[in-house]
């Protein structure tokens, strides 16, 4: 989503850090071209002028102007003053004293609430926490049955009722009440979109709210949207009372002005972030690890939590040893291709490795699906023998491996050659201990 923005600023200032000594005269020149970025990737202009204004006030002190490395020291103004603005608020979600606690999400048709919600209860439940979705969006005729589904796809239980004979109010009430029959630490209730300016159902809205008596008050928002995201955020705010914001689709190609803007305007603090349509697409917020991806420092934290929930243990140990023993096979490969893929995309992972920012974005669009798919059916066209000895494919299996994989034997050949070079490099690592010699094998 920040590409664009992220590609600027790292230009500004790299030509920045560069110079060896730095003036008042360069510090407006860059800074300048920092706001013209910042309005440029929709970011609100009180926002961008007072980001400005503060980075120039630290930027012009001695201790920075004077510096070794003058350079540097104001991209950590930058990446300090620009955590400043993604901040405000608890940005964590805490269940209440007296269960279950409720968690509303509201917002406009489309931002994606359904759908948001089962992803919170995936997420509650991978922190020890049990759920229930409540079915409150009874005006789409679609809304009860895609939460159901989801629901069944993630075992997570679904409250719900006829809409004929049911009204909104009832449904979060008994929901409500289940959820505290059944022990349940949250009970989450998808609403259906409105618009902020409907006063009927915006006033729907309230008395949910009077009856479900919630812990937590999300509005879920579209960062396509831009700064009209801001300006919902701020109607819904007024008139029900937002704890927090769910901000969807932050992996598309908006500009990102939004998600810049949001907290600053409203006072309210994103929680979570939207980042795919997969059930696992959700990140808990951070805003000095977003400064750092918008900034091209990259999010190491963010990627070892998701290798923690993707890799098992006593596996990752397995795999150490057959890295040390250069005993890795396509068995092994394989295992490693669908962890990765639990992950996210890899564009999303080298984004979140420092230096590996502009490396992503010259990978072709489709490479995630199309290059990881084939590698797949290559290996899961072999026999179990070809896979754990890979040296015996000979022409005729791979001929056949191709016809069973809908590829190439050139594919093949390809996948073999990168394979080869993996084991290579492993057994280097096998025998490598000293640093400089482990520097020289990546130069």
């Amino acid at each position: 989503m920040f590409e664009n923005l992220t590609d600027k600023l790292t230009g500004i200032f790299n030509r920045l850090s560069s110079k060896g000594r730095l003036t008042e005269k360069d510090i407006d020149e860059a800074l300048a071209q920092v706001r013209r970025s910042l309005l440029e990737a929709d970011v609100n202009f009180r926002v961008a002028r007072d980001f400005v204004a503060k980075v120039k006030e630290r930027s012009l002190g001695a201790d920075v102007l004077e510096s070794l490395s003058p350079g540097q020291q104001v991209v950590k103004i930058v990446h300090e003053e620009l955590t400043e603005i993604l901040s405000g608020g608890d940005h964590r979600l805490t269940p209440s004293s007296q269960l279950p606690s409720v968690l509303m999400l509201v917002g406009l048709q489309g931002s994606g609430k359904t759908t948001t919600a089962a992803k919170l209860a995936l997420q509650l439940r991978r922190q020890g926490h049990s759920s229930i979705l409540i079915a409150a969006d009874l005006r789409r005729p679609a809304a009860i049955s895609q939460l159901q589904t989801l629901g069944r796809q993630l075992e997570v239980p679904v409250y719900s009722e006829e809409p004929q004979s049911s009204t909104v109010t009832q449904v979060v009430k008994n929901g409500v009440e289940r959820a505290r029959q059944q022990g349940l630490t949250w009970a989450i209730i998808d609403t259906g979109g409105r618009l902020h300016i409907d006063d009927e159902l915006m006033q729907e809205l309230e008395d949910v709210k009077a009856v479900a008596q919630p812990h937590e008050t999300l509005l879920v928002v579209d960062a396509m949207t831009g700064q009209d995201a801001v300006n919902a955020a701020q109607e819904f705010n007024d008139r029900v009372g937002l704890t927090g914001l769910v901000m969807t689709k932050m992996d598309g190609d908006a500009r990102g002005g939004a998600a810049l803007s949001v907290t600053r305007v409203t006072g309210v603090p994103i929680k979570f972030m939207g980042v795919g349509e997969r059930s696992d697409g959700l990140e808990a917020y951070h805003p000095d690890r977003l400064a750092s991806r918008i900034l091209a420092m990259g999010d190491v934290l963010t990627l070892i939590e998701k290798a923690q929930e993707a890799v098992d243990e006593k596996q990752a140990k397995e795999l150490e040893r057959k890295f040390r023993q250069a005993t890795f096979d396509l068995e092994d490969f394989l295992e490693q291709i669908q962890s990765v893929k639990k992950m996210g995309s890899l564009s999303q992972i080298m984004e979140m490795i420092p230096g590996m920012n502009n490396m992503s974005r010259k990978m072709p669009a489709d490479f995630d699906d199309n290059q990881i798919k084939r590698v797949e059916a290559i290996i899961r066209s072999m026999t179990a023998e070809e896979r754990r000895r890979p040296d015996i494919l000979n022409g005729s299996r791979r001929r056949r491996i191709a016809r069973g994989s809908g590829t190439t034997p050139q594919d093949i050949n390809r996948l073999m050659n990168q394979f080869k070079q993996t084991q290579k490099l492993m057994r280097q690592f096998s025998r490598t201990r000293n640093p400089k010699s482990l520097m020289r094998m990546f130069q």
